[in-house]
């Protein structure tokens, strides 16, 4: 590890913090030498505490997938709508078991998120191996078309994403 990385571990956080510290402050030399060794202090303390996890590989695929999420929850505000204004009787709540192909506590993180956010779906919890998702849904008609349906949509973007 070089002495430069030792002493500014996150280079871009030193940055920002110093940054926002002057926003929040007077631009005065006492502030200015403040915010700097708080801006190289945080990180310092902080960057052994800090896990790492996967990196974007493709940004512009995470950004297609950003923006097809946020249409897939306007269009799911409304079926989820849709389906309540109607009589309890023809809802058929389901859990079902997503089998994983991705890995990475991030990637998964995102990926469970993306399920949640969704209307009408939630993420309840993964296996102890990490290879399976519960989900819980609103109303289940096929299990097997909504299992490939999250495949697809969500989690092979995902891995194409973070190339795990």
């Amino acid at each position: 590890m070089t002495v430069l990385k030792r002493l500014f571990p996150m280079p871009l956080h030193t940055c920002i913090l110093l940054v926002v510290w002057l926003l929040l402050n007077d631009l005065s030399a006492g502030h200015f030498t403040l915010g700097l060794i708080l801006a190289i202090m945080i990180p310092w303390v902080a960057a052994p505490l800090s896990d790492p996890h996967a990196r974007v590989k493709k940004p512009l695929r995470a950004l297609r997938y950003v923006l097809m999420v946020l249409g897939d929850i306007v269009v799911s505000n409304f079926e989820v709508a849709n389906r309540i204004l109607k009589p309890n009787r023809l809802l058929r709540p389901g859990l079902i078991a997503l089998p994983l192909d991705l890995t990475g506590q991030f990637p998964l993180a995102l990926l469970a998120s993306t399920i949640s956010l969704t209307p009408g779906t939630v993420s309840v919890d993964f296996s102890e191996d990490m290879k399976w998702l519960y989900i819980h849904a609103l109303h289940v008609d096929d299990e097997q078309s909504l299992i490939q349906r999250i495949k697809t949509r969500y989690e092979a973007p995902l891995r194409e994403i973070f190339a795990c």
